[in-house]
């Protein structure tokens, strides 16, 4: 039998995909990350949620949300059709639960921007899939400073993200890692590199059994 060469190597190991969290207070800078990941990592996608708020001029539905009424959330949510929910800022969150066990099944990893109620419910339901990334400011000033460059909020909703960020910041020990945005390519390189440690990890990779039977049961040309 011929030696193995590196081209017949198997491309990838069958795994689970994984559902990576990020939460922050408003303005800390989580949607900007998880925008900046998706464009650079085909692999992964955005668990799109549905809310009843209504939509920014900056937003697309369907893509940055599904925007439904309080009815049809209240519908789904008891349905049990919602892996999470949440209440933030007087607005329903919620994550459809379909397409994400759909995605987990198939290998393909799931991102989810939302606050840590939502972090907590997944992380009970199914917390081997998650790996959860709590994003912090740099200082409270800065956080306000943001909040007023985007400049899609009125400042009656600025003062009111402002005063649920700090009990928000409370919850960062619940999370599996803490990331500084202090600058944001230095956070978003951080995150990255978590992601890309956490899809090779031997509990995630289902696929390890039947690689490395091969591997013992291989004989080389000696």
């Amino acid at each position: 039998m011929s030696p193995v060469s590196s081209s017949k190597m198997p491309a990838t190991i069958a795994r689970r995909g994984l559902m990576l969290v990020l939460s922050s207070p408003s303005g800390a800078g989580k949607s900007t990350i998880s925008r900046n990941l998706l464009e650079t990592d085909p692999s992964l996608e955005i668990s799109v949620s549905v809310t009843t708020r209504q939509r920014r001029p900056s937003e697309i539905a369907g893509k940055h949300y599904h925007f439904i009424t309080t009815a049809q959330f209240e519908r789904m949510r008891a349905a049990d059709e919602l892996l999470e929910w949440a209440e933030v800022h007087g607005n329903f969150y919620g994550t459809p639960r379909e397409p994400v066990e759909q995605a987990m099944s198939q290998g393909r990893d799931m991102l989810f921007d939302i606050d840590w109620q939502g972090a907590r419910q997944l992380q009970e339901k199914m917390k081997a899939d998650v790996v959860s990334i709590f994003v912090l400011p740099p200082t409270m000033t800065e956080l306000q400073s943001r909040l007023h460059r985007r400049a899609e909020d009125s400042e009656e909703v600025i003062r009111t993200r402002l005063l649920n960020s700090r009990a928000e910041i409370e919850h960062w020990r619940e999370y599996d890692y803490a990331i500084v945005n202090d600058d944001l390519d230095e956070a978003f390189r951080n995150v990255h590199c978590i992601v890309k440690a956490e899809r090779v990890r031997r509990d995630r990779r289902h696929g390890l059994f039947d690689f490395v039977n091969s591997l013992l049961t291989e004989e080389p040309n000696l």
